[in-house]
């Protein structure tokens, strides 16, 4: 399960490093390869290859009314291998697609990342903070 947040910044060739605590479990689990795919939300997902894999079955098998939806998830995804010194190549596609130049977040949600350009992330976190918390909230204990 990847948690936490990382600040990062691409590299001239559009490259991120992968924070360290995250790359012997990728290592181990994906032999380092990964999918990066759009987000429904403006930012990119990062899979380990086999959590990927699981996703793109379940949507796959998605009716024809969300087709669209299959472009944007299995037609925009891009198999990406780490490097020796942990770095991976962001199309210029798909950063083009998040407004990602330079300045991420990565976080961990899990089975996967989430990767955004840092001032989008920044603006929507604080407009979700000035907001009211959503209903299955309601009853959570913090």
């Amino acid at each position: 399960m990847f948690q936490g947040a990382s600040s990062l910044s691409l590299d001239a060739k559009g490259r991120l490093s992968v924070p360290t605590r995250h790359r012997d479990v990728l290592a181990a689990t994906a032999s380092g390869q990964l999918t990066i795919t759009k987000h429904p939300h403006g930012c990119l997902m990062v899979f380990p290859r086999p959590e990927w894999e699981k996703f793109r079955e379940r949507i796959a098998q998605l009716p024809m009314s969300a087709q669209w939806w299959k472009r944007i998830f299995l037609g925009n995804a891009m198999d990406v291998d780490m490097d020796a010194t942990g770095r991976v190549l962001v199309s210029p596609e798909l950063r083009e697609a998040a407004g990602i130049s330079k300045d991420t977040m990565l976080l961990g949600m899990g089975n996967h990342f989430e990767l955004w350009d840092k001032a989008t992330y920044d603006e929507q976190e604080a407009k979700a903070m000035q907001g009211e918390m959503p209903d299955v909230f309601k009853d959570f204990s913090f």
